[in-house]
C-alpha cells in the first residue's frame, strides 16, 4: 500500500510552482508510483487567469476551497468553480481558468505525469513518456 500525506509532497521536489506564480502544485502520486494516474492538490491564486491546453493528457478537477471560473476557448463558455464543483476536461478543452478567491483543487492527469511538468507556451505539459 501506498501512502503518502500533504506535507509529506510540500518543501521539495513534488512541490511544483508555476514560473508565472500563478499556482502551486503538490504532487502526491505520479507516474513512477505505478498507479495508471497522477494525483494532485493545486492551489491557484487569487487574481490570475491562466491559458490551460493540456493536448496530451486527460484532467478531472474538484474544487475543494475558493471560487472561479473555467472558460472553454472553443465555444467561450463559461463554467463557475466553487466548493463541491467537478470539472473534467475530457477532450482535452483548451481553457482559461480564472481564480476570484485561491483556489484549492484536487487534480487526476491521465496519464500520470512525471512530476516537474509545468505548463508550456502551448499550454500544455509535455507528452508522458
Amino acid at each position: 500500500m501506498l501512502v503518502r500525506t500533504l506535507a509529506e509532497a510540500t518543501g521539495n521536489e513534488r512541490d511544483v510552482k508555476a514560473p508565472n506564480g500563478h499556482w502551486r502544485s503538490r504532487r502526491l502520486l505520479l507516474a513512477d508510483d505505478g498507479m495508471g494516474y497522477s494525483f494532485h492538490i493545486t492551489n491557484i491564486f487569487a487574481g490570475t487567469e491562466t491559458y490551460i491546453h493540456y493536448k496530451h493528457h486527460l484532467e478531472s478537477v474538484y474544487c475543494i476551497r475558493g471560487r472561479g471560473e473555467v472558460e472553454t476557448i472553443e465555444d467561450g463558455q463559461i463554467y463557475p468553480i466553487e466548493p463541491g464543483t467537478l470539472y473534467n476536461l475530457d477532450k482535452h478543452d483548451a481553457h482559461k481558468l480564472r481564480a476570484f478567491e485561491e483556489l484549492e483543487l484536487a487534480c487526476v492527469f491521465n496519464p500520470p505525469i512525471t512530476g516537474r511538468e509545468v505548463h508550456g507556451k502551448d499550454g500544455a505539459y509535455p507528452p508522458s513518456e
